[in-house]
């Protein structure tokens, strides 16, 4: 089932989720994209190839972060469900768990702390360059 009376259905744990958003939310959206740019830098570094991407979300509200697929491959639920089969065919999940998207709650107080520790890590990272 992909639509309902007129409306299409998409799934909030695979990444073409869209919500509507007036210019200010968007303006706002834009800033905080930047304001937090070193902290999915430094994330994305310490999880290496484990995440294809760390982004700001406007969609997680209570939980610091989460992970979701891409939209062609399978959500973590349908991954765990076939990890489970007994005669799974490892061929369709090299494809098909595709590397997640990390995103981003900026209003979790966990979250901004670790934006305003990893901002001081990069300059002192960025002097002791300068220095030496």
């Amino acid at each position: 089932m992909t639509e309902f009376e007129g409306k299409k259905l998409v799934s909030a744990a695979k990444e073409g989720l869209k919500l509507d958003e007036s210019e200010d939310e968007a303006k706002k959206k834009e800033e905080l994209k930047e304001k937090f740019e070193g902290l999915c830098k430094v994330v994305k570094d310490v999880l290496g190839d484990r995440v294809e991407k760390v982004v700001v979300s406007d969609r997680v509200v209570d939980s610091p972060c989460c992970l979701v697929t891409g939209d062609y491959g399978w959500t973590a639920n349908m991954e765990r469900i076939m990890k489970a089969q007994a005669l799974r065919d490892n061929r369709a999940a090299g494809y098909m768990s595709r590397k997640k998207t990390m995103k981003i709650n900026s209003e979790n107080p966990i979250m901004e702390e670790l934006r305003k520790r990893a901002d001081a890590d990069l300059v002192l990272l960025l002097c002791r360059k300068t220095i030496f």
